[in-house]
């Protein structure tokens, strides 16, 4: 972050005042994490038996696997890797990809599909987070407020409930509140652990990676059950990346070293220390950590944490559907900009629905935090695998890595991933499916999109008209003019668009100026400068168009027409009409089983997709949309 005066004295409280922020957006789902995670290493019938050796070994696990995976890959390294300031891996995978192509590259069709992996896992993440955090942190009733534990589901959907109904107002407002009780959530996780340690200091032994090797030798037939518990602890770590946009990476990294680190190790020693002294704690050892009058007070705060945690992953799956129809794997769909100064502020009415319907589900079937950890955590380490695989492009192409050193640092983030990534693989059965399931789903709508939209524009194109024969038809004066200016939305490529082939058979007559428009979506978070418009006259009043958004830019046409056009291009808003093809599709006689069901549902897709109207910003009353059935 730059200071515009320059000035040591004022750049210190711009990082400060950006990084209580961060706090609040990026560490709320690792920071939710001490609610369960420890307690998993010991819980149910594939649990480590409680000894304080095994305590001291499970605590080591946990704070080690922060740092290596936290501390060194991503905030060392892996956020280093930023499109243009935003993170995520649908840009990484967009980054490796654009330098890809300007390199002549072939792995760019690789590359997307494991990129739209990586984004249909998250959406599985999405769902369960909300669901695990709101639920952990409300089970606190339990040992607060005994009589109502009975509640605890009903408080934990009413809550869900509350979360999604407030999606469309934004996070504008209500985010300048997460920061400070994110900063106190921190503070309590610290103090708290620190008062356990008190009396129980041995527990410091676990700050050594010995203690939790040999735990994992020693206890090897619990090995992965345990491996998949330790996992949990640092399930928020891909949303660091995910959120790099928001801040920028110096924020984040003073966040998570200053404050966030040292309060989740203090807590996680804290809870090994309270079973230490106490086994039968294990049924709650977080909130039992506190002392009786402060475990209600410590409920709330842990629902209010909860809470933001939830938030940062509704808010990410907002942020990433917008990539992802920019990017054209996904149909159009409404999307809200409720900010008028951050463009990443976005509201999907579509995708809070789903969402909101898929946690309260979660909640009402699964009824506790520990049934849910059985289906959490296997999304999210095949994403940081999929996020280390792409880093292995991406360090060679981007950062111009040898090979050896790439192979080396790759191998050394796989083999701490694949070790979690197996011990999750233990929770397919009975639960783990489901994030996989609605990953699979979700990557197949995507995959279907594809496929239909490369199907649909082979098919126009080898059915429309070439430019150059609509030129000398205008030249031979066959066709009549009328005053005024039309765009007719095109795709790229030297062929006349469907919508005026048809707008002159039924009308016969052409404006004097007509603009082919084409609008493109680039690899690059915002288009760069010299890459925002191409303009080409073909004369006889017919004029090419290119406008470039980046894929976090809301593409509205008129006003990059008006802004962009040069003067002598410039464009009458009240005497121009925009010319739409709406097609509807039908499916060939000659066509597979295959290819019916895959175009089928391809249709349907279309059918429900946003009207190109709203989705360009494109004045209604000066739309004219021309219908054609096609057969794919």
């Amino acid at each position: 972050m730059t200071d515009i005066q320059g000035g040591h004295t004022n750049r210190k409280p711009h990082l400060a005042l950006t990084t209580l922020a961060a706090l609040g957006i990026v560490f709320g789902d690792i920071g939710t994490s001490p609610l369960y995670a420890f307690r998993e290493c010991f819980s149910g019938h594939h649990g480590a038996p409680i000894s304080p050796q095994n305590l001291v070994g499970a605590a080591s696990l946990i704070v080690w696997s922060l740092v290596l995976v936290v501390s060194i890959k991503y905030l060392f390294i892996i956020l280093r890797l930023d499109n243009k300031g935003e993170g995520g891996i649908l840009a990484l995978s967009a980054l490796v990809r654009g330098v890809q192509r300007k390199l002549g590259g072939e792995d760019s069709q690789k590359i997307l599909l494991f990129g739209l992996a990586g984004a249909a896992l998250i959406y599985a993440d999405g769902m369960l987070t909300p669901a695990i955090s709101v639920l952990s942190a409300v089970e606190g009733l339990s040992v607060s407020a005994p009589a109502l534990a009975g509640w605890t589901v009903p408080l934990a959907v009413l809550i869900l409930v509350g979360l999604f109904s407030i999606q469309k107002f934004g996070t504008v407002t209500v985010g300048r509140f997460f920061g400070p009780v994110v900063l106190v959530w921190f503070a309590s996780l610290a103090m708290l652990g620190i008062h356990a340690l008190w009396t129980h200091p041995e527990v410091l032994w676990a700050l050594s990676p010995w203690e939790g090797l040999s735990f994992l030798v020693r206890e090897w037939q619990h090995a992965f059950p345990l491996l998949a518990a330790v996992f949990l602890a640092v399930t928020g770590g891909e949303a660091l990346y995910a959120d790099l946009g928001h801040f920028g990476l110096p924020p984040i990294r003073v966040g998570w070293f200053a404050v966030v680190l040292p309060a989740l190790v203090f807590n996680y020693l804290g809870q090994a220390a309270l079973l230490t002294a106490d086994a039968a704690a294990i049924r709650s050892p977080f909130f039992l950590l506190a002392p009786t009058a402060l475990q209600l007070p410590l409920t709330f705060l842990a629902t209010a944490a909860a809470i933001i945690a939830s938030q940062a992953l509704i808010s990410g799956a907002f942020s990433l559907t917008a990539q992802a129809v920019q990017l054209g794997v996904m149909p159009r769909t409404r999307i809200r900009y409720t900010s008028e100064h951050s463009a990443g502020q976005v509201y999907v009415p579509a995708v809070n629905r789903v969402l909101a319907v898929a946690c309260i589900l979660l909640v009402v079937v699964f009824k506790t935090s520990t049934a849910l950890a059985g289906a959490y955590g296997i999304a999210i380490s095949l994403t940081m695998t999929i996020t280390s695989l792409l880093f292995l492009s991406a360090a060679k192409v981007v950062w111009h890595w040898s090979s050896f050193k790439t192979r080396l640092v790759t191998f050394l983030f796989l083999s701490v991933e694949i070790a979690f990534l197996t011990a999750n693989t233990l929770k397919i059965y009975p639960s783990g499916w489901l994030p996989l399931a609605v990953a699979a789903i979700v990557m197949g709508m995507m995959l279907i999109w594809l496929w239909g939209r490369q199907r649909l524009y082979r098919k126009i194109m080898a059915s429309s008209l070439p430019i150059e024969d609509l030129l000398k038809n205008l030249r031979s004066g066959r066709i009549h003019r009328v005053s005024g200016t039309a765009i007719y939305m095109s795709g790229k490529g030297t062929q006349v668009p469907s919508a005026l082939l048809h707008n002159l058979k039924h009308n016969q007559v052409l404006h004097e100026r007509v603009i082919f428009l084409h609008v493109t979506t680039t690899d690059q978070p915002v288009a760069a400068r010299e890459d925002l418009l191409d303009y080409e006259d073909l004369g006889n009043g017919i004029q090419n168009v290119t406008i470039r958004f980046g894929f976090t830019e809301t593409p509205d046409v008129p006003e990059a027409l008006k802004r962009r056009l040069k003067n002598e291009a410039k464009i009458q808003a009240g005497k121009t009409t925009y010319f739409l093809g709406r097609e509807s599709y039908g499916v060939g006689k000659h066509a597979t089983f295959i290819d019916r069901v895959r175009l089928s549902l391809f249709a349907i897709m279309a059918r429900n997709a946003s009207p190109a109207t709203a989705y360009f910003q494109l004045p209604p009353g000066r739309v004219v949309e021309l219908g054609a059935q096609i057969t794919l």
